[in-house]
């Protein structure tokens, strides 16, 4: 399957608790730190409830 890369990109600081909670889940920390997960469509809802918060590209 295919990777894709999520970096976070602005803060969750100030935000809802449930997309502070899918930032973590994630398994993003602090700003600008990335990881490379499978392109599964529970990701890609994930990925697009804080799309704002992210930044996302092919692995």
């Amino acid at each position: 399957m295919a990777q894709i890369k999520i970096t976070l990109t602005k803060s969750p600081i100030g935000r809802k608790p449930e997309q502070r909670k899918t930032v973590v889940a994630l398994g993003l920390g602090k700003l600008n730190s990335s990881v490379v997960k499978e392109d599964t469509p529970a990701i890609r809802g994930m990925v697009n409830a804080v799309s704002h918060l992210v930044t996302v590209e092919e692995a």
